[in-house]
């Protein structure tokens, strides 16, 4: 955004189902009778769905700040905006229509529960949250039924009894390194298999002198205890074991230890959404959505921003007090894909002896969208003040209104403090340009006393008088306070409207607010075509405060 935009800114201002039907038939009609009752067992259905998110969907996976920043939100929005960011930091291609790494990692749980129920759901298991963090691994050397077996060298060699067990091996996984190998040991003959930290978890003899020994044990090099007192040194004391460096003792630490936390996000740029979501002092950002008609496929949507100069960090910049913001913005349609994207720096600057004045103003920064008509969306923006570090998050559903080209019809009733007739329109896309007019909307619907209203907005779909090819139209102008008209105006046929070649109509009108006291109103425009004899009413409310 440029400096001449930003002070232009600154001036203007889902036998058995049966049985559950009836149940949820008999709930539903007590709930009818006891609203109150309806509303708990809402929260309770709410607490109990963020509670096995947290517990059970993403235990293995959530980082112990990102549980911690949850545990801390009190509103249901807060949770379920942290939740969707959640999933949305770790897709790693937001562009796309799914979220890769959330339907893996359901996948994967799905998987758990079916192939390691032990007794407790297959995901509880170690085996399960191994398979969930890291995925399938790219080998299994599996041993399901124990007994006899040959130690390899590696674990000292000789013949012993083990447990059922199951090594996986991975080639490479991110955070640990080549050639990972995780063992699982069932102890209890149940299919519990347990992370094992030591290869000799598996062993039956382990604690029984004279079974099971180990070549070392069988000639005399070592001994039993020294064995078990091998959990904590290093393996290659141990005479006649062929070393390995993933067997040591620290690195089997280490790699359980890391197995044991939530993975690393792939795209930790992102990390700043989870502030956007818990932010304890974050920065206040209004939004206004408007909506005019493009062709009949689609429609324009200016977003306008407003944020209160009082809430910024202004910090000396030259002969001048400013405040630098970065502004991030996307629509994403029902599918998920990202249809728009955008991202703008503005910045607001006061002389210094100007600074406190400036404080009561205010930074509006505009984005026009073109949008598929009958589409729905999904718009979210983020505003940072780059000299605080605070952040303003905006998440907003975005539909555009169905106005017709055949029918008569309106687009937004914009209510502004600033309206302009430019001589032409601009070259290049400008901040507050609708077509030749410059339109600086109120984002609050305030305007002072004494000062003036500004109406915009365009018709669409009024027919043209074969004689004139103009439209026919009456437009009436009513302002109410408290259900009492206050002002009423009209306009006739007669009165200038300017037309565009396809047929938009776009009307600027400016009523004074002189002799209106302080207070909220209403707005109210009705238009008559009287060639088609259709009418259509635009009503929004605002408010007058003292100059």
């Amino acid at each position: 955004m440029s400096g001449e935009a930003m002070r232009d800114g600154e001036r203007l201002i889902g036998p058995l189902a049966v049985l559950l039907w009836v149940a949820l038939v008999a709930a539903g009609s007590l709930a009818a009778q006891d609203p109150a009752g309806e509303r708990k067992l809402r929260q309770e259905e709410a607490r109990d769905y963020f509670s096995k998110w947290l517990e059970q969907d993403v235990k293995y996976v959530i980082s112990e700040e990102e549980r911690e920043i949850f545990r801390k939100l009190g509103t249901r929005e807060e949770k379920e905006r942290f939740i969707e960011q959640f999933w949305t930091r770790r897709d790693p291609d937001p562009r796309t229509a799914h979220n890769e790494f959330k339907e893996e990692h359901y996948r994967r749980i799905a998987y758990a529960n079916d192939h390691f129920d032990a007794g407790i759901d297959g995901w509880r298991t170690d085996r399960g949250r191994i398979y969930i963090v890291f995925g399938p691994p790219d080998s299994i050397d599996r041993n399901p039924s124990g007994g006899a077996y040959d130690r390899p060298f590696h674990e000292g060699g000789g013949a012993t009894a083990v447990f059922p067990f199951e090594i996986w091996r991975y080639r490479r996984l991110e955070g640990l390194g080549s050639d990972v190998e995780f063992e699982f040991v069932d102890k209890s003959y149940t299919g519990d298999y347990q992370l094992a930290l030591s290869a000799d978890e598996k062993d039956v003899f382990l604690n029984m002198a004279g079974h099971g020994m180990t070549l070392a044990e069988q000639i005399g090099m070592a001994t039993r205890l020294q064995r078990l007192s091998m959990k904590g040194a290093t393996r290659e004391l141990y005479p006649m074991m062929r070393h390995r460096i993933k067997d040591s003792a620290f690195l089997r630490y280490e790699t359980y230890s890391r197995a044991q936390a939530a993975p690393e996000l792939k795209r930790p740029e992102l990390r700043e959404a989870v502030d956007v979501s818990i932010s304890f002092d974050p920065l206040p950002v209004r939004l206004r959505l408007d909506h005019f008609l493009l062709n009949e496929r689609q429609a324009l949507i200016p977003l306008t921003l407003e944020i209160q100069n009082r809430d910024l960090a202004y910090r000396p910049a030259g002969p001048v007090q400013r405040a630098d913001l970065a502004v991030y913005g996307r629509l994403t349609n029902l599918s998920g894909r990202v249809t728009n994207e955008f991202e703008d720096d503005l910045f607001s600057a006061f002389p210094a002896d100007q600074l406190e004045q400036g404080r009561n103003r205010r930074t509006l920064f505009q984005k026009v969208v073109v949008v598929d008509r009958g589409t729905r969306y999904k718009l979210e923006l983020v505003v940072k003040d780059l000299g605080s570090g605070n952040v303003g998050v905006v998440s907003r559903g975005v539909a555009p209104a169905a106005s017709s080209v055949e029918a008569l019809s309106a687009s937004s009733l914009v209510l502004a403090d600033y309206i302009e007739q430019l001589p032409e329109a601009p070259e290049q896309d400008a901040m507050f340009v609708l077509g030749d007019f410059k339109v600086r909307p109120s984002v609050s619907n305030t305007f002072p006393q004494g000062g003036t209203l500004g109406l915009y907005y365009q018709l669409y779909g009024a027919p043209l008088d074969q004689t004139t090819f103009s439209p026919s139209l009456q437009i009436e102008y009513r302002l109410l306070r408290g259900g009492q008209v206050v002002h009423e105006s009209r306009e006739d046929p007669d009165s200038p409207l300017q037309i565009y070649n396809d047929g938009r109509i776009v009307v600027a009108k400016g009523l004074p607010l002189t002799d209106l006291p302080p207070g909220r109103y209403q707005a109210e425009v009705r238009v008559r075509d009287l060639i088609g004899n259709e009418s259509v009413d635009l009503k929004t409310p605002f408010r007058i405060e003292p100059d």
